[in-house]
């Protein structure tokens, strides 16, 4: 688990998850609702299989809130985050939290051939980071102590 490791490889690595999307028509209140239903913080906006935007709890904080707007009569589409920077599965670990820092958001998707292939949390990038660290602490524990092995 390393820095360098590519997006395809993480997904590859965790438990099958599924992707949660809302059609931009839909209510921010049903939104809201999947939102609290599954604990995520966001949803992919398609349209079709086409991803047209990101909804997220800042979004309806900061536009939906802040904004005057009801969730029951305010469509997703009109607070969604659109265009949406996403990524393939080649890029790396690295690339996506250098992305992520850069534009100061959580969530990633990872598109492949015009199809959504996951998204990727900030949270999902540090484990895997911190996990890559803690391995090499061990392999270089063992090599201190002795314990690697003989040729």
């Amino acid at each position: 688990m390393k820095i360098n490791d590519t997006i395809g490889v993480l997904l590859g690595c965790r438990p099958e998850r599924k992707v949660l999307s809302i059609e931009p028509e839909q209510s921010v209140y049903e939104a809201l609702q999947m939102l609290a239903k599954y604990d995520i913080g966001v949803l992919l906006v398609c349209k079709g299989d086409r991803l047209v935007g990101i909804f997220s709890e800042r979004d309806y904080a900061r536009k939906g809130i802040l904004g005057g707007h009801t969730s029951r009569e305010t469509t997703v589409g009109q607070l969604m985050t659109s265009p949406v920077i996403s990524v393939n599965p080649k890029h790396t670990v690295d690339e996506c939290m250098t992305l992520m820092t850069q534009h100061d958001f959580r969530h990633l998707p990872v598109v492949q051939n015009d199809r959504i292939a996951g998204v990727v949390s900030i949270g999902d990038l540090v484990k895997w980071v911190i996990s890559g660290q803690e391995q090499t602490i061990q392999a270089l524990e063992g090599y201190i102590a002795g314990a690697y092995p003989c040729p």
